[in-house]
């Protein structure tokens, strides 16, 4: 188990209360059979419903479950999973710095390929450049996939591309909301950002040896702070309702088990063009481009095999983007 992980008994706890949902089961019931003392079942119920767990407590009976929690630990993600390889080894957070770099940290002591780290809070989570990731805690899923795919560093950008196609058909699936994608790594919906992926990398010359895939998507949040409310949304502020993370995880790593497979079969042209077809940013989008001090209006004209953006300045020439930021221009 990864230092500060959550027990395995607490997630045996939370299969046991779904297991017997709208039943009442007897404390001492409850610390028999996942191996702990009645203060201990005690202590944890609380911290379920610190996190909106709705348990009722019996007195001199025992604990009832009133619905089916939200809470995304593996025995409510993986056995709906079947035999994908991304998500059959699952570790979980109630509270951590960031995912990806505990991913990271499990990376290079071996973690098997598919390794998925998730976490109901992080309290350092990272966005691209340097940028802090808001994550309010039980709100959003904060979740790293652990890759080792047979390609050279140069494959890194598509990585991300496929990630991004992935978590877009997911959305879409299990929200029904429009969902763009904004190159290289943005979800947008109604032009605000509602997911974003951060892909980091321990590589040679000539191979990868892990990639961490970190999505952040903002799911039942329902405000954004001052500084974010420009730019950031969440599903719940346009669905107008609140959703399962536990169905959107599973959905996503379905996808993402489906694109990651797609890709190294098909390549990456394939790829690219999937992503093409999948956003509004790859053609003929007037955009404004920042590259440290460098800041120029451009349209965009396609993706090269690589993920690399194609855009065309307004004096005509012609550039290839394989890092930096864009907006578009209203």
């Amino acid at each position: 188990m990864a230092a500060g992980s959550t027990d395995r008994k607490i997630d045996k706890l939370i299969h046991l209360l779904v297991q017997n949902a709208m039943v009442v089961v007897p404390g001492p019931k409850i610390a028999s059979e996942i191996g702990v003392t009645r203060s201990t079942v005690w202590m944890w119920m609380e911290k379920l419903r610190s996190l909106g767990v709705e348990i009722k407590g019996v007195p001199s009976s025992g604990y009832r479950l009133v619905k089916i929690p939200d809470v995304l630990v593996p025995s409510l993600i993986r056995p709906e999973l079947d035999d994908n390889q991304i998500g059959h080894t699952i570790v979980h957070y109630f509270r951590v710095g960031s995912t990806n770099d505990a991913a990271l940290q499990l990376a290079s002591r071996d973690a098997p390929h598919g390794t998925v780290v998730v976490a109901e809070e992080q309290t350092s989570g990272r966005g691209r450049l340097g940028r802090t990731w808001y994550s309010e805690p039980s709100s959003g899923i904060y979740v790293s996939v652990i890759l080792r795919p047979p390609l050279a560093p140069t494959a890194a950008p598509v990585l991300t591309l496929m990630a991004g196609i992935a978590a877009q058909q997911a959305l879409v699936s299990a929200t029904g909301l429009a969902v763009d994608i904004r190159w290289p790594n943005d979800l947008l919906v109604g032009g605000r950002k509602v997911c974003g992926i951060l892909t980091e990398m321990s590589a040679e010359l000539d191979r990868l040896h892990a990639v961490v895939l970190g999505i952040g998507i903002n799911v039942n949040h329902s405000e954004m702070p001052p500084e974010l409310k420009k730019i950031a949304t969440s599903l719940r502020m346009e669905g107008h309702k609140a959703w399962s993370r536990v169905q959107i995880l599973i959905a996503l790593l379905r996808e993402l088990e489906r694109h990651y497979g797609l890709l190294l079969a098909d390549g990456n042209e394939s790829m690219t063009r999937r992503w093409a077809a999948a956003s509004s940013y790859a053609q003929g989008k007037r955009i404004r481009v920042v590259q440290g001090h460098d800041e120029f209006q451009a349209t965009t004209t396609g993706l090269d095999s690589t993920g690399a953006l194609r855009v065309r300045r307004e004096d005509g020439r012609e550039h290839l983007l394989v890092a930096g930021e864009i907006m578009e221009v209203r």
